[in-house]
């Protein structure tokens, strides 16, 4: 049986990092595997993923360093905006399982599902020569005074449950501060990475972690990101959105029809 959670795990993690760097929602894949086929409780699924996700946020951090892409002021600022917020959300997180657990999970994911349908049409109607990414090179006061509060309410969610926080940062870094995108990522690991050291350690303290499967999640998701970022984008972008939408509908009509 602990072969089977193993390769279940690796398995999961490596579509998992994989689907982080292509498309995002990593996690609203992971936890309901988690959950429905290894049958953990909600709260040990959330914070075991916490681990990988410490792991998966850190290495990026230090490979936007690595290719010259850093605000370290800015970064650190809007982290410690979210870890307040992180500390309340981590403390619900681990007060939720069961029914309810399954039931705000899978809120979550349709919201996503939802929210990736509209994105990928709008970008369908999107001319291939407009203009993309022409935000000015910094965020006016009131950007940063706007993103900086909404950032709060981010570190609450990715505190509580994680999965699809990542859209919820990209909305504030890119829409509300108009950074570029390849600044809205690099903000976003350092946030995720920041947070996720305070939500782990009440995850931890609350006993709901198991270690070792979360450091082979960690590993498996590791591996997967790095073949992400080799693989062609334009060309498996839409598989993985299909791939996705049926996996995530499936396990919202398990996880809906769970007893908890």
């Amino acid at each position: 049986m602990e072969i089977w959670y193993t390769l279940l795990l690796l398995v999961a993690g490596l579509i998992s990092g994989f689907m982080n760097v292509l498309a995002g929602g990593g996690s609203l894949l992971v936890m309901p595997i988690m959950v429905l086929l290894l049958g953990m409780p909600g709260p040990v699924a959330n914070g075991t993923n916490r681990v990988a996700i410490l792991a998966q946020n850190v290495s990026a951090v230090a490979g936007f360093r690595k290719k010259g892409f850093s605000d370290w002021r800015l970064s650190l600022s809007l982290a410690l905006c979210a870890l307040p917020g992180a500390a309340v959300g981590a403390w619900y997180g681990t007060k939720l399982d069961g029914e309810w657990f399954n039931r705000v999970l899978s809120g979550v994911m349709i919201g996503v599902m939802i929210i990736m349908a509209l994105k990928h049409r709008k970008s369908k109607q999107q001319p291939d020569d407009s203009p993309r990414d022409t935000a000015p090179k910094g965020p006016t006061r009131n950007q940063l005074i706007a993103g900086h509060v909404l950032i709060v309410l981010a570190g609450f969610y990715g505190g509580f449950i994680q999965a699809g926080v990542g859209f919820i940062l990209m909305a504030i870094l890119h829409q509300v501060m108009g950074l570029d995108l390849v600044r809205v990522n690099m903000h976003k690991v350092f946030i995720v990475a920041a947070y996720t050291i305070i939500a782990l350690g009440f995850f931890a303290y609350s006993g709901n972690i198991m270690w070792t499967r979360g450091l082979i999640l960690a590993v498996a998701m590791a591996v997967g990101g790095w073949a992400g970022s080799h693989f062609a984008v334009n060309k498996g972008e839409g598989v993985i959105r299909i791939a996705l939408n049926i996996a995530l509908t499936v396990l919202i009509i398990k996880l809906l029809l769970s007893p908890g």
